[in-house]
């Protein structure tokens, strides 16, 4: 039942009416919310409470609560939420850069003013300043879980990301031609003379840490975790079960996590040089953990494979470094990371013929696409070889 109240105004009658309403309780508590809208009729009125009460019996908004409510607010109080659930800290980190990168177009935009053509002009704009299409498509896949927020709590009614095209890059001729797999590879003479100049001018454990890039394909954060007990040397066999996660590069603020995705946990076989190799210098390790101790009385005692003489692991800058400086003492002129003996060892393994199932169990179902590409590459290269193979072996009787 409407109850209207009159009030003394500026207009020329001198005074509006205002109407009141029971609306919709709290969902919450249950507590009687009343909506309350003045014009200059009482008709007038009444016709504007009737209008907010149409959207909360439709659709749940509530348009007071949200007259004020930015994209900004909306967007932290999403990321709170999501980082909440089982997700690695480095993916709460990627998401909280793309929310400000979208602040910077629409933070002070009320929600549920935020428009189709609006958010199109974002993606556009990204494009037209040479993001990378990966960075645009994570900001676009958090603008889109940010706005299925607002739906769900009913700030807003639609999706404005629904249907957005993000921009797509003609490649040239050169991007073509030019493999990026070929560059995402080392060859067998490259990683020959890599391992070399790691021999001869090699720092302390460089020669156990990039013989176990290459001839394993774990990332640099698992090999950064790795621990005594993940070594079965009577098997050969070697376990992933973590990554780390060192946002700050500080040796001391490190956070073991799970590894990208279930499918990167795993247990593969590595040849017995390499674990050879390994179980020297775990073996040597143990003694050196014997001297730290009496040395450092706040020695980090956690067993890493890979340590600081303070007993903390090294993190993946301490293995891109290295590899930088190795690099130098080379001819490889290609720019690479430590990432690039995931290539190399899908590459090594194609070429032992190992089957495609395999590969991708081994380096982690999650880089299907990756592994993919290069198996295929590397296959297509195979197939050239032997129609070479075949065409010198019966040379002599070839008579076309």
């Amino acid at each position: 039942m409407a109850s209207f109240t009159k009030i003394k105004a500026n207009n020329k009658q001198g005074y509006k009416w205002i109407c009141t309403v029971d609306g919709l309780p709290n969902p919450v508590t249950g507590k009687r919310n009343q909506i309350a809208r003045r014009g200059d009729t009482k008709k007038q009125a009444e016709e504007r409470v009737q209008k907010v009460l149409d959207a909360q019996e439709n659709h749940g908004i509530d348009t007071k609560k949200i007259k004020k409510l930015t994209f900004e607010q909306v967007a932290w109080d999403w990321l709170k939420t999501f980082s909440k659930s089982k997700v690695k800290k480095n993916t709460v980190r990627v998401r909280e850069k793309e929310i400000k990168i979208l602040l910077r177009c629409i933070a002070k935009v009320i929600i549920d003013k935020v428009t189709h053509k609006q958010y199109q002009n974002i993606l556009n704009d990204l494009d037209d300043k040479e993001y990378s299409r990966t960075t645009i498509e994570g900001v676009h896949v958090t603008a889109n879980m940010i706005m299925k927020y607002a739906i769900k709590n009913k700030l807003r009614l639609d999706n404005p990301c629904s249907g957005s095209v993000i921009p797509a890059k003609m490649l040239t001729v050169e991007e073509i031609e030019n493999s990026p797999i070929e560059d995402g590879c080392l060859e067998k003479h490259e990683l020959a003379e890599f391992l070399n100049a790691v021999n001869e001018h090699g720092l302390p454990d460089d020669i156990e840490i990039f013989h176990l890039l290459a001839f394993s394909g774990i990332r640099s954060g698992e090999l950064c975790a790795l621990k005594d007990t993940d070594f079965n040397f009577e098997l050969n066999e070697l376990r992933i079960t973590k990554t780390l996660y060192n946002p700050d590069n500080n040796m001391r603020k490190y956070t073991l996590t799970p590894p990208k995705s279930t499918g990167s946990i795993r247990k593969f076989n590595i040849i017995d040089n390499v674990m050879n190799l390994l179980q020297r210098h775990i073996v040597k390790q143990q003694t050196l953990r014997l001297e730290y101790k009496k040395l450092f009385d706040d020695y980090h005692e956690n067993n890493f494979v890979f340590a600081h003489k303070y007993g903390y692991p090294l993190i993946q800058k301490n293995i891109l470094i290295r590899m930088e400086r190795i690099l130098k003492k080379t001819s490889i002129k290609r720019k690479a990371t430590p990432h690039i003996f995931r290539h190399t060892h899908i590459s090594m393994l194609t070429e032992a013929e190992v089957d495609l199932k395999t590969i991708m169990k081994q380096v982690s179902q999650d880089d299907a696409k990756t592994t993919l590409k290069v198996y295929t590459h590397v296959t297509e290269k195979m197939k050239k070889n032997a129609n070479e193979k075949i065409k010198n072996h019966f040379a002599d009787i070839l008579q076309i």
